[in-house]
């Protein structure tokens, strides 16, 4: 008997291999200890994710302050946990598309047909590309912060780092959110999802505060000078945006300035 990941000896009494740890699979795959498998590894409060939600949400210093110290075993890895995130966001989409296309459409009830078009093909465009847009927001982000913080504690790659955790984690929460709203306060969905962002300013603020050890003055001025950047760097991120959507599903430039 051999383990299936690293091909060491094994005997038929181990359940872990004793060079690489992996658990002994001895039972073929069914839907039951698949769901088992799933449960155990993403469900169980012991387990990596929730205790790397958690304490990005109680103690987010540790969290990534471990990661970028080179502690590797402790929380999952930024990555891996942007990943889960995609995942999530993803099946969240699949199953929701419809409804956020309705709230879309109650939302814009009044817009005259050129922008009609338009809000369609950028509805279309953020569904299709939504990781790849989550994932150019992270290093714009970071540069903000690295710009903020310059010399103070961690170079751009680190900053990287706080904010794929911190983007993971509020990716995560508000799919839950807008579900939530979608089945209970459909009507104000549109106001309410937009407090999300409110929520994520007042994490990332949290955030900075910990691994900075900011005091509350220092908070204020920091946070102050980063909404202007962030300002600025999404109008122009929503130009190029709306450009190239324009351009990919060539909408006439016309429509969308004649009056209703």
């Amino acid at each position: 008997m051999e383990c299936k990941n690293c091909y060491s000896a094994l005997s038929e009494e181990n359940d872990f291999c004793q060079k690489c740890g992996a658990k002994v699979i001895r039972n073929r795959l069914t839907v039951k200890n698949l769901l088992e498998y799933f449960s155990e590894t993403y469900f169980n409060y012991d387990n990596k994710f929730f205790r790397t939600s958690i304490n990005l949400i109680t103690k987010p210093e540790d969290v990534i302050g471990s990661f970028i110290n080179g502690v590797r075993k402790k929380y999952i890895d930024p990555v891996s946990y942007i990943a889960i995130s995609f995942s999530l966001s993803g099946i969240y989409l699949f199953f929701f598309k419809d409804n956020l296309r309705e709230q879309m459409d109650m939302t814009m009830a009044n817009t005259y047909q050129g922008q009609e078009k338009l809000n369609e093909a950028i509805f279309n465009f953020v569904f299709d590309y939504n990781s790849i847009l989550y994932l150019v927001i992270i290093p714009v982000l970071a540069l903000i912060s690295w710009i903020l913080f310059y010399k103070k504690k961690y170079n751009y790659t680190e900053h990287v780092v706080i904010y794929l955790y911190s983007m993971s984690l509020t990716s995560i929460f508000s799919i839950f959110i807008t579900i939530a709203l979608v089945f209970f306060t459909p009507k104000n969905y549109a106001l309410l999802s937009s407090s999300t962002y409110i929520l994520m300013l007042f994490y990332h603020m949290f955030i900075l505060k910990r691994l900075f050890e900011l005091s509350v003055k220092q908070l204020i001025i920091k946070t102050l000078l980063f909404i202007p950047l962030f300002i600025m760097f999404y109008l122009i991120g929503s130009i190029i945006m709306v450009v190239t959507v324009i351009l990919l599903k060539d909408i006439p430039v016309q429509e969308m300035i004649k009056a209703k």
